[in-house]
């Protein structure tokens, strides 16, 4: 897989090591989501786990940011920001928390793998990120067995997957947008000031639980991974990644996440792995391996990202 990615001719643009490594490194922090989120919520209410996890992420944030001492945004550039903290930081987390309370895990993740399309297509409306007609053909084909999988297996399309559903539309959303806003700053400052900003309203109406020396060590342990990885770390990586290799097309190695996930949710959570499950996996990866032949390419028109001091510039 990793030779097709890197492997290049006189069709072919090289991508950026970087990029990759910093890609595939989300990937496999993000492949940790959903069964954390699912051993989580068992012990936590689900707003709590949706919505709490991003006020713990918000203070290691707020730390960092004042010990390297970030640019603030400045007022234009709240909105972005404020996109990116709805989709990434409430939307997403809080969907997903309420559909894991009905799905396994493994079922979510396989639901999930539309998100790699959900943030092509935004990355192309908002980033302005050239695609081909190959490239929507293959992505299209990697959904379709998705959804195929969810329909003709468990009774088909429930509301809880539904939920996903609409959770990985908003989480595109906000991928797309705060890989725009990587061009300018550090991935790490994106999702940070996102978490900041969010984190004071959040504080307030998450419902903590009276007694946290009662949940027991793995629901604990579980939010935590939710809180540190799930919600700052893994978007560090992430953000990097689509900012240096492009959202389109980097963001297509997500596709890769629902076959690690998979993978956890039967070893840490015992769940049966289905032939169908690792048949729709296969399709998907397939489709990856075959659409990294054509990098898509910033168009003519593109829009200037935001700089940090507040500055105009051409990402």
């Amino acid at each position: 897989m990793l030779l097709l990615i890197v492997k290049h001719n006189d069709n072919t643009t090289h991508v950026d090591p970087k990029a990759l490594l910093w890609t595939l490194a989300g990937v496999v922090g993000f492949s940790g989501s959903l069964p954390a989120t699912r051993v989580a919520v068992q012990h936590l209410d689900p707003v709590t786990v949706g919505l709490g996890r991003a006020v713990v992420a918000a203070v290691v944030a707020a730390a960092l940011l004042l010990l390297a001492r970030a640019p603030r945004p400045a007022l234009r550039e709240l909105p972005a920001l404020g996109l990116v903290a709805a989709c990434v930081v409430v939307g997403f987390p809080l969907i997903s928390a309420f559909a894991l309370r009905e799905l396994p895990a493994g079922r979510g993740a396989v639901v999930l793998a539309v998100a790699p399309l959900s943030t092509a297509a935004f990355a192309a409306w908002l980033g302005r990120e050239r695609t081909t007609l190959g490239f929507w053909l293959r992505a299209g084909v990697g959904t379709s067995a998705v959804l195929g999988y969810v329909a003709t297996t468990a009774g088909g399309f429930g509301a809880a997957d539904l939920k996903l559903l609409l959770a990985a539309v908003v989480v595109g959303l906000g991928y797309a947008e705060g890989a725009r806003l990587s061009r300018a700053r550090p991935g790490w400052q994106v999702i940070g000031w996102a978490l900041v900003l969010a984190a004071p309203v959040l504080a307030v109406v998450t419902p903590w639980p009276p007694d946290l020396g009662a949940v027991p060590a793995a629901g604990l342990a579980a939010f935590a991974y939710v809180s540190l990885i799930s919600m700052f770390l893994g978007f560090v990586a992430w953000y990097s990644g689509l900012a240096r290799g492009g959202a389109a097309r980097m963001g297509q190695l997500q596709l890769l996440q629902p076959f690690l996930t998979l993978l956890w949710s039967g070893l840490l959570l015992g769940e049966p792995w289905q032939p169908a499950a690792w048949w729709a996996v296969a399709v998907v990866v397939g489709c990856i391996a075959a659409g990294w032949w054509v990098r898509p390419r910033p168009r003519p028109d593109s829009a200037p990202a935001w700089s940090p001091g507040g500055a105009r510039r051409r990402a």
